[in-house]
């Protein structure tokens, strides 16, 4: 099998990749600072610590490894975090991008899978949002996302790489045998502060507005579980080294639920209430982002496994008691 080299192989979406490429029988080595990442999710592969902006680093454990082809997580990914510092996400996000294409350039790697986000369309003009949308990111990190997206392409038309970009939904869940899953400290994200909730670690699950122009007044999203974007990307891999052409493709469920869906679905699953309070909307926030997900069925041959919403928030409380346990 291929050799993989996985950069941010030690983050949530990254680790959960290394792990199924692992056990598809593929050599993967992970490129981490570590700074957001975790040591101990780097156990499929060889690790090399370093930054993209390294460029001799980077280079040096590109050429050591020799990988068939590049697989790219190492980002920023948290909207509100953006807002507040667009350098930190145009810095680290483009800027890393850039790098990493150049190394790969001078090492002679041609193919590249990019971990996009649904974030680089903004509020669309309809859902469910197909690939040709109308990109207009409503923040710096989806404008990060989108800006690296157009590198991408100019160094396909320059240098020859190619490239398949990966367009997340909300990301979610945890590793179905337990051994990896979200560790984010503050803890963005909306399914494990649920849990963080209902399990009283927080006060009350905070939500941002309920007057959006949705059944329910609050945002509607389309979850998809973290081991089916692992699986994608394998996907993605095996398209390119069969001589796929470049070109971007969105991952979700194909179904959206709103916040008030997830709250009750976490009640469900854990038998806890989920205190709540209601704050004012966040600015950057879409009211409704559901996938259609026809073009990575039929080109990939990709199809969510786990994706439904109790299966995610199962396996998402599953590692948070763990966690909480110390049994990591």
């Amino acid at each position: 099998m291929a050799p993989i080299f996985v950069t941010g192989g030690a983050g949530y979406v990254g680790s959960h990749t290394c792990k199924q490429l692992s056990r598809a029988g593929h050599e993967v080595a992970v490129y981490d600072d570590l700074s957001r990442g975790h040591r101990a999710f780097a156990k499929w592969g060889q690790l090399f610590e370093g930054r993209l902006q390294e460029h001799e680093t980077l280079l040096e454990a590109l050429r050591k490894f020799a990988p068939q082809a590049v697989m790219h997580f190492a980002a920023f990914a948290y909207v509100g975090e953006s807002i507040k510092d667009p350098h930190l996400y145009y810095a680290n996000n483009v800027g890393g991008t850039l790098s990493l294409l150049w190394a790969m350039r001078e090492a002679g790697i041609d193919k590249l899978i990019f971990s996009s986000s649904c974030a680089t369309y903004g509020e669309p003009d309809r859902v469910p949002i197909t690939e040709d949308t109308p990109q207009r990111p409503m923040n710096p990190y989806g404008a990060s996302k989108m800006m690296s997206e157009r590198i991408c392409e100019d160094f396909e038309k320059a240098h020859g790489i190619k490239h398949v970009v990966l367009r997340y939904f909300n990301a979610c869940g945890a590793d179905q045998e337990g051994e990896i899953g979200e560790r984010h400290d503050p803890e963005p994200h909306l399914i494990p502060r649920a849990l963080m909730a209902a399990d009283r670690r927080i006060e009350a699950f905070e939500i941002y507005g309920d007057n959006y122009h949705t059944p329910d007044g609050t945002c509607v999203r389309d979850f998809v579980h973290v081991d089916d974007l692992a699986g994608a990307h394998i996907a993605a891999a095996e398209y390119l080294t069969k001589g796929g052409v470049s070109g971007a493709f969105n991952l979700g469920s194909g179904e959206g639920h709103s916040v008030r869906d997830v709250v009750r679905t976490v009640e469900e699953v854990t038998g806890k209430r989920v205190p709540q309070r209601l704050v004012p909307r966040r600015e950057g926030d879409p009211a409704v982002l559901v996938a259609d997900i026809s073009k990575a069925r039929r080109v990939l041959k990709w199809k969510p496994q786990a994706s439904d919403l109790a299966t995610i928030v199962g396996t998402a409380w599953r590692w948070y008691c763990k966690e909480r346990s110390g049994n990591n």
